[in-house]
């Protein structure tokens, strides 16, 4: 059972020594997107979702993040065009920035919202792997992928595949990464942008824990100052 803990570990750690700097620079994206009143759209697709909800709507984490939810969870991610449709009611502004999550980046859904946003003049982040990505084709008409799409990219370190663990008597490998790294990328990227703001003079807008003595009256100022029509709760 060490095995994949051990993994874990020296993911994070490479992670850490090799993506420091597009994270900051992410950081700083979302900080400037903050600044300028806009919000941060994120969005993944099946089990990416999880990492897009990461940074919405959660203790110590920024009020100006909206998390775009795919009510299918991923079933139609390789129609084209549910994309474009799934996005119709999302009110984009300039202002805005989006951080989509793929660990393939092949399929269409997330590469049609990536092209939605830039379409709409909005800064991608993409959360991708990279050793997967490349070693794949499109699922899309373009030949596109996520990260070609991308104004930052961020690897999380994955394996081809995503699962890291190979279990003696069994075929298939077990123990994804990409949920723990989508995680710790994530966060580091919504610290960074706290950073930036206060380096830059700004308040950064961040939820208290519900579960604190006092928070109640902070989080909904923050909540009405982002709500709508821009985001729901």
């Amino acid at each position: 059972m060490s095995s994949y803990y051990d993994k874990a570990l020296e993911l994070l750690s490479r992670v850490h020594s090799t993506q420091s700097e597009a994270i900051a620079k992410a950081g700083s994206v979302v900080g400037e997107t903050v600044k300028g009143g806009g919000i941060v759209h994120a969005f993944g697709s099946g089990h990416s979702a999880a990492i897009a909800y990461e940074a919405h709507g959660r203790a110590g984490g920024l009020a100006a993040v909206s998390a775009i939810i795919d009510p299918l969870r991923g079933l139609s991610e390789n129609v084209e065009g549910y994309g474009r449709a799934l996005l119709r009611p999302v009110v984009f502004a300039k202002r805005d920035s989006v951080i989509v999550i793929s660990n393939s980046g092949r399929n269409a859904l997330p590469i049609e919202v990536a092209m939605v946003a830039r379409e709409n003049g909005l800064i991608v982040i993409a959360i991708t792997s990279l050793a997967h990505t490349t070693s794949v084709k499109s699922r899309h008409s373009s030949g596109k992928r996520l990260f070609e799409l991308a104004d930052v990219v961020i690897d999380n370190m994955g394996e081809s595949g995503d699962a890291s663990v190979q279990v003696t008597g069994c075929s298939v490998p077990v123990g994804p990464t990409s949920t723990i790294a989508g995680a710790y990328i994530m966060n580091e990227i919504m610290i960074a942008a706290v950073e930036w703001l206060v380096r830059n003079g700004v308040e950064p807008p961040v939820f208290k824990s519900a579960n604190l003595d006092g928070s109640k009256e902070h989080n909904e100022a923050l909540r009405r100052r982002y709500s709508a029509p821009r985001i729901l709760w």
